[in-house]
């Protein structure tokens, strides 16, 4: 079967059906609202939508902590608007990812209650339990200053239970083979319903082996593969975008050699160092962060991002490279989370600069890989640091002036729209932007669709050229014998750039056609290119002129 590597050149658009739009005043977003929203999203460009956890839940962790797989929390809908969303989508040839939070449940879902309450429960296994408190038990904590512990005491139970996140989310014991069957199962019924892939949560505690004092959780890398191939068998061009925030050095083994595991990752490691390039104007740590990343099967994706919906994590950055970042963007303790992290939107992190917007938004336009998009980051949505942890960045979307920015009638929406200062909805909504042929919502779809008018990004091998600062970057793209050059100055200061290109796309013309504008640029007559960049300006060149035209193979 010939694989469908649709990902390749996609442009991935993340929402909240809870918190994108109510369609009948409850004050809580859902399904039908958001169908009614799908002629705006395909008018923006995007070609998939990522479905924030939207099956029934507690709803104490956004969502996060599920307690039926199999169903759509009445809030949201029916399982019959869901297939009417995804049918919407399908006429509109969006693809549609949801999230599959399988490395633990809610602490009410049914499979733990059963665990809890009998010993000889079927569900006893597919939980890890210990009779004594680990001694390791207050280690490994995900959300430090918030989470105390991961095993946690059970009256009825009598044990602890592992729990890698808060503790009403039980850990469930994914090295069991009828948990993993069950995960096929959950897998397989949503894709009947016309999903066609999955954002995998936390891949690499789903992988790791679990239990009380081990001294090194090993990961089973071939349950990716397995999830694979049932995808495969199910439903052409199904993927899994994991969620694995792990070490460069281990990319190749969740890809796969072949790409046979996981289809696309998020690019953690590119996602730091291009914050700690907008923050000090050094783009060098970036361009590492690229190569480190760039080996990858032919097959497989990365997801490039700006802002998602959980904290900036800087783990990845020296202590000197993330108080950088601290000090301009999150300087004050309020900004910051877990001891690693910036729970800000990006709009309010750049001070509502549109030239450092922009450059932020072509920056990663332009990475290696496949933009991925958070609802609200195409009009410039600001956060609320009132809000507990990371809801301050998941308020309501901002459609238009109407009371509670026409996300719903109600008086009170399930969170608190953002109403106040450069931010609120009065000056920032989408209603306003589509009317401005200037605004940055427009500038957005335009730099979409020239997105997805170059296909080199996504399928193509990338290098940097050489440049005699550190504080600009000049990144090319080879694909086909096609040929595509980014320049991006990090700095608030303009700067001149000069370089060559490889001699195979120095043509007769010497000519690089700007994408964005009619600034096109010459060469001089020893193949020299000089191009003066405006504070945080960019620009997206296009090799050989009408040369390029008469030899594309497309054309």
């Amino acid at each position: 079967m010939i694989t469908d590597l649709w990902y390749k050149n996609a442009v991935v658009y993340c929402l909240s059906v809870a918190t994108y739009m109510d369609a009948n005043g409850d004050g809580v977003g859902d399904f039908k609202g958001l169908t009614r929203r799908l002629d705006y999203l395909q008018g923006m460009g995007i070609t998939a939508i990522w479905l924030m956890p939207f099956q029934p839940s507690p709803c104490r962790d956004d969502g996060y902590d599920v307690s039926d797989y199999y169903n759509v929390d009445p809030r949201y809908g029916t399982l019959g608007d869901f297939v009417e969303f995804t049918h919407g989508c399908s006429q509109r040839g969006i693809r549609v990812l949801i999230d599959l939070v399988v490395n633990h449940t809610s602490n009410e879902h049914p499979w733990f209650r059963d665990a809890c309450r009998n010993p000889k429960s079927k569900y006893r296994d597919w939980y890890v339990w210990s009779q004594k408190k680990p001694k390791d038990a207050s280690s490994g904590v995900v959300f430090p200053g918030v989470q105390k512990a991961t095993w946690t005491w059970e009256e009825k139970a009598r044990a602890y239970y592992f729990h890698r996140f808060y503790n009403f989310q039980p850990d469930l014991n994914t090295s069991h083979p009828e948990v993993q069957a069950e995960i096929l199962k959950i897998m397989g019924f949503w894709l009947e319903l016309g999903v066609d892939g999955f954002r995998m949560d936390a891949v690499p505690f789903v992988i790791a082996k679990k239990g009380a004092n081990l001294k090194r959780p090993a990961e089973r890398y071939d349950m990716l593969r397995s999830f694979a191939e049932f995808l495969t068998w199910r439903k052409a061009g199904a993927i899994i975008l994991g969620e694995a925030n792990v070490l460069p050095k281990d990319d190749l083994a969740y890809f796969g050699k072949w790409g046979e595991r996981l289809q696309m990752m998020f690019n953690f490691e590119v996602n730091q160092h291009l914050f700690y390039a907008l923050a000090s104007g050094d783009g060098q740590p970036l361009i590492e962060a690229m190569q480190l990343t760039k080996p990858r099967p032919a097959t497989a994706q990365w997801g490039q991002f700006l802002r998602n919906h959980d904290e900036l994590d800087l783990g990845r950055l020296t202590v000197s490279q993330r108080q950088t970042v601290f000090a301009e963007f999150g300087p004050e303790k309020s900004m910051q989370l877990y001891d690693r992290g910036i729970r800000r939107r990006l709009a309010p992190m750049l001070r509502g600069d549109r030239q450092r917007l922009e450059l932020a938004y072509s920056l990663m336009m332009t990475l290696p890989g496949t933009p991925v998009l958070r609802y609200g980051d195409e009009i410039g949505m600001g956060d609320n640091l009132e809000l507990p942890e990371r809801s301050c960045a998941r308020t309501p979307m901002q459609w238009s002036m109407e009371p509670n920015a026409g996300f719903t009638t109600h008086s009170r929406p399930i969170l608190p729209v953002i109403a106040e200062g450069a931010f609120g909805f009065n000056q920032v909504n989408v209603a306003i932007q589509r009317r401005d042929p200037n605004s940055f919502l427009n500038w957005m779809e335009r730099i979409i669709r020239m997105r997805k008018e170059i296909p080199e990004i996504g399928w193509g091998d990338f290098s940097t050229l050489p440049l005699r600062t550190r504080s600009a970057l000049a990144v090319l793209y080879e694909w086909r014998n096609n040929c595509v050059l980014f320049l991006h100055n990090l700095i608030a200061e303009p700067q001149e750039v000069r370089f060559r290109l490889p001699k195979k796309f120095a043509g007769e013309r010497n000519l690089l056609v700007n994408l964005l504008s009619g600034d096109n640029s010459e060469a001089d007559s020893r193949g020299r290119y000089s191009v003066v960049l405006e504070p945080y300006g960019y620009r997206w060149f296009r090799a050989g002129g009408l040369d390029y035209l008469l030899r594309r193979s497309d054309v």
